[in-house]
């Protein structure tokens, strides 16, 4: 399931992409499938970095394409300044604790003008989250921080980043988790939340227009995550 949105982001041959954070490799493998685009991922979590790693090798398979995943940490990332066009941080800063320094590193590797993007989850669905459930959040390795917007905007612009777009994504999916909070959040075999999942997955694969609809309505209401669409600003 994408949180970015590419279209506003175009990628070309010979950008170089770095997905911060990037888990199983759902925003890298999509900017890899442009031709000619370098990617590369990093994430403390190897067996995350081991299916993103099986995942690229199957499409290098069929397309030209460099691509680099290593473990590593957001706030020291192994990379020299202004090494990226594109930087993507898709719902990881709730989970660090030092994020002003982990947005600092995500600004010093994209290039002056380059396209940063960073989403988090919205304020008002974590919030519901957090309210029914004291479990949900005190998972270890969970979400340690709930943003306001104006909060992280500030977060990037200092660290020196102009923000030019913001969106909400993933409507349908804000009740799935108040649904799975109320019953445990853990507790996947609930009937109805096995149902709503089942539903969910569904929508993703078969995209019906009446469920896209649905989404687009609720999205600026109860979207799931906010995105931030930036650029590096020239110094």
């Amino acid at each position: 399931m994408l949180t970015v949105d590419f279209r506003q982001i175009p990628l070309q041959a010979g950008m170089r992409v770095l997905d911060a954070g990037c888990g199983s490799g759902r925003h890298l493998c999509e900017s890899f499938r442009t031709p000619g685009v370098e990617v590369a991922g990093v994430d403390l979590n190897r067996a995350d970095l081991g299916k993103a790693k099986g995942f690229l090798s199957l499409m290098a398979r069929e397309q030209k394409g460099r691509w680099l995943v290593a473990q590593a940490d957001v706030t020291k990332l192994p990379f020299a300044d202004g090494s990226f066009d594109v930087v993507i941080c898709s719902e990881v800063l709730e989970h660090i604790k030092d994020n002003r320094t982990a947005v600092a590193e995500l600004v010093r590797v994209l290039k002056p003008g380059g396209d940063l993007v960073v989403t988090v989850p919205r304020f008002l669905p974590e919030r519901v989250c957090w309210a029914i459930s004291r479990a949900y959040h005190r998972e270890p390795g969970g979400h340690i921080r709930i943003y306001k917007k104006g909060e992280l905007m500030s977060l990037l612009e200092a660290a020196g980043a102009r923000c030019w777009r913001i969106r909400y994504r993933h409507g349908l999916h804000a009740p799935y988790w108040w649904l799975r909070c109320l019953v445990g959040h853990k507790n996947e075999d609930f009937p109805l939340v096995k149902a709503y999942r089942k539903f969910l997955e569904w929508d993703i694969i078969r995209h019906p227009p009446l469920t896209a609809l649905m989404d687009r309505i609720l999205n600026p209401l109860i979207g799931k995550s906010i995105i931030f669409y930036l650029k590096k600003g020239y110094r």
